[in-house]
């Protein structure tokens, strides 16, 4: 697969075991959502927002951009060196059978589920402190589904049809309406064993 990415787009298929598994890193997931978040920012800027050295800051984001993830953006002077994000999503093969993207498919699955559950108990402690328009927004849903695979891949398509234009708005702080705030919506999807009956 190839690594180029093309800054502002919207969403990046990732076949590469060693892209997947320098991506599931936890503070590159905490960088890389950051950078979506602020446009730019530089490694110091980085580094002070996640509470680690600026030289830490500067390792991960290099990181980062070495597997496609993100690139340096125009600077606002000779002394800076801001980065950006190449797109705002990214997807990959969860049906790899190979075992090494395999076994990357699953690490970057598992931090992002426990970065996403511990980002719900967060929002748990502080939902009532929250704006009432904000409050029922975070939470859990559960959906029992019965689907082919075609249509279950239709439902996905639709939801990133849905997602696609809010999602490229990380890429353009200036395109966010007033009110807007990030939103981190995981999905988790899991296909149940058939019970002894068939259901």
């Amino acid at each position: 697969m190839s690594l180029e990415s093309t800054p502002g787009r919207a969403r990046r298929r990732i076949d590469d075991p060693a892209a997947l598994r320098a991506f599931a890193h936890p503070v590159r997931l905490e960088l890389h959502e950051l950078l979506m978040r602020m446009g730019t920012m530089t490694a110091a800027e980085a580094a002070r927002e996640v509470g680690i050295s600026q030289a830490l800051a500067s390792y991960h984001l290099r990181q980062l951009a070495k597997y496609g993830f993100a690139v340096q953006a125009e600077a606002r002077d000779e002394r800076e060196r801001p980065w950006k994000v190449t797109e705002t999503a990214q997807d990959w093969d969860g049906s790899a059978t190979e075992p090494e993207q395999s076994a990357a498919v699953s690490l970057l699955e598992q931090v992002m589920a426990e970065r996403a559950l511990s980002r719900l108990i967060e929002w748990q402690q502080r939902r009532a402190e929250e704006p009432e328009a904000w409050r029922p927004a975070g939470g859990v849903g559960n959906a029992y589904l019965y689907t082919t695979p075609e249509e279950y891949a239709e439902i996905n398509s639709a939801i990133w049809g849905l997602l696609e234009p809010l999602m490229a708005r990380g890429a353009d702080p200036s395109s966010r309406p007033p009110g807007a705030r990030p939103v981190l919506l995981t999905q988790i999807s899991v296909p149940l064993r058939p019970t002894d009956s068939g259901d």
